[in-house]
């Protein structure tokens, strides 16, 4: 290290040992006086050397370090002989041989010892005449080199990252809703059916977390791997009042959540559903900005994690759990032990949020519910709430693009039509193809963006009689049939083979997780009114709907 770049040296105050700094002590005190008195007559100097029992010419030698130096005690400070240490008895050419096996040989994903690496470099210098180094002077080689460098070289960034300071410059956080971060994670607990009470497997939970206030914004709970929808669901309660959600599970009376807004910039991880088309614009739709962890730098989303990592540490004391990793569970059995449904699992978060809101936050010295009231206060504006969250949700939802024909829109196979289509299909033909939006949950209705985007239309089946079904049933529906030979594809081949599906299921004497888990999804099918009245987009406000579903099955698409 360069010491020209040090902002204070240590001089040797805490680094010396006592016998040298008690003697530096003494010479300082007879030394000291004699700067005082110019010139230094030769009496004066050889009592000095006689008292300190050094020479004439170490005295002026000592007088000459405390005036050009700090004047203090350390300036007298007698260096120790390193015997030799720090100069290598090795020569040049056995040097450069060293330096070159253990690039090759110990510098990569083999990971060859030190003992290997040695007798390579043996031969090599046995072969170009010279002496071999010893074992110890390849291991002292190969120690004096960068940790991160050795650990990335042998087994990837992965193994240099715990090596390495964090680096880079986290986005300055100024105020509530600045930075969100959002993440998901398995939840280690097993959850059942609401019929059989019978284990149906582990869910999945998405959360955002306020980094300014450390406040749970919204979260997910669901039965599917995450997706953009489930990304656009969590969104939807993090920007949407909570009162009607609480009503929902009955605890409007007695949990506080008032945190909600729309986000200034969503900090995510690189996964695919982070980047998906139907998140990025709808972000931009309302205004919220994306935001990356820079590659290889995990810390970045440290705040959600932390808070998931609390979250399932608190998950632990539930019937059920499954722990965080075989060695914790044991011989407990979490199918047997597995007594809360998803909705039951969904309430005993919101009860568990609620009180980690009203704890003293260690890293803000106050509790989250407070630093929320504080950033409310001062911030210029009220948080941008939205009002109506199903016109939020749609923004989210993936995207189709199909044309009009006289008997409505066909999506995989199933006709969509309502009268308010009727004005559109004498003049289809100059419209192009319109924009839709599908709920994988749920795919009884459609939205179809009007053709001057003033809203969307909300579309039914064709055949009401239809039930109301998920994109996984419609897709596994599908395979079979074409698993039966099927050239042609119809809706009325696929609901009937829906509803075979659905009678399998029901009538199974011996009903495998497998198959409570597809009937699970069906159950939490959203139960809405259906409706042909356009939805605007936000920000035009609506009054908030008085039954607000839970979403509680989340599709892959």
């Amino acid at each position: 290290m360069d010491v020209d770049k040090l902002d204070v040296i240590e001089s040797g105050v805490l680094t010396a040992s006592p016998e040298r700094w008690k003697q530096a002590e003494s010479r300082f005190s007879v030394l000291a006086p004699l700067l005082e008195t110019h010139p230094v007559g030769l009496a004066v100097v050889d009592d000095a050397a006689e008292r300190l029992g050094v020479s004439r010419r170490q005295v002026y030698a000592l007088l000459d370090k405390l005036e050009n130096g700090t004047g203090t005690v350390a300036d007298l400070l007698v260096r120790p002989s390193s015997g030799g240490r720090g100069r290598s008895r090795v020569s040049d050419a056995v040097e450069e041989i060293i330096a070159e096996q253990v690039g090759r040989h110990f510098l990569r994903r083999q990971k060859l010892s030190v003992a290997a690496v040695h007798r390579r470099i043996a031969v090599v210098c046995h072969g170009a005449g010279l002496p071999s180094p010893s074992r110890n002077t390849v291991a002292a080689r190969i120690a004096a080199l960068k940790p991160a460098m050795v650990a990335r070289a042998r087994g990837g960034a992965d193994a240099a990252r715990p090596r390495q300071a964090f680096g880079g410059v986290a986005p300055p956080i100024r105020g509530i809703l600045d930075v969100v971060q959002i993440d998901h994670t398995v939840v280690d607990v097993m959850v059942v059916d609401e019929y059989e009470r019978r284990p149906i497997g582990r869910p999945y939970l998405t959360i955002a977390i306020d980094v300014f206030s450390r406040a749970v914004l919204g979260f997910v709970v669901t039965l599917e791997p995450p997706s953009a929808v489930s990304v656009g669901l969590c969104l939807g309660r993090v920007c949407s009042e909570k009162q009607a959600w609480l009503q929902v599970h009955g605890l409007a009376g007695e949990v506080r959540w008032p945190m909600a807004g729309k986000p200034h910039r969503l900090y995510l991880d690189n996964a695919t559903e982070f980047k998906s088309e139907a998140l990025r614009r709808g972000c931009a739709q309302h205004g919220v900005a994306l935001d990356y962890r820079p590659s290889g730098r995990p810390h970045y989303g440290g705040i959600v994690e932390r808070v998931i990592g609390t979250t399932m540490t608190a998950v632990h004391e539930l019937p059920g759990t499954t722990f965080s990793n075989p060695d914790r569970r044991g011989s407990y059995d979490s199918d047997a032990h597995a007594a809360l449904t998803l909705r039951e699992l969904e309430r005993w978060l919101m009860l568990s949020i609620a009180t980690y809101h009203e704890r003293i936050h260690t890293g803000l010295g106050q509790t989250p519910a407070t630093k929320w009231g504080t950033g409310v206060d001062a911030a210029t504006s009220p948080p941008r709430v939205v009002v109506d969250e199903t016109a939020f949700l749609i923004d989210f939802l993936p995207v189709i693009r199909r044309r009009l024909s006289r008997t409505g829109f066909v999506v995989d196979h199933v006709r969509y039509f309502c009268n308010a289509l009727k004005p559109w299909v004498a003049r289809r033909e100059h419209l192009g193809a319109f924009v839709i939006r599908r709920d994988p949950r749920d795919l009884s209705r459609i939205w179809v963006l009007e053709p001057d985007g003033a809203g969307y239309v909300e579309v039914p089946y064709r055949m009401m009689a239809n039930p109301a079904v998920t994109l996984w049933e419609h897709r596994a529906a599908t395979a079979r049939l074409r698993e039966q030979g099927r050239s042609s594809v119809d809706e009325s081949a696929v609901f009937s083979m829906i509803e075979q599906m659905r009678d399998l299921t029901d009538r199974a004497q011996t009903d495998t997780r497998r198959a409570r888990r597809n009937r699970q999804r069906r159950n939490h099918l959203a139960d809405r009114p259906s409706s042909t009245t356009p939805v605007s987009p936000p920000p035009h406000q609506r009054e908030p709907d008085t039954d607000v579903s839970i979403f509680d099955d989340i599709e892959q698409w």
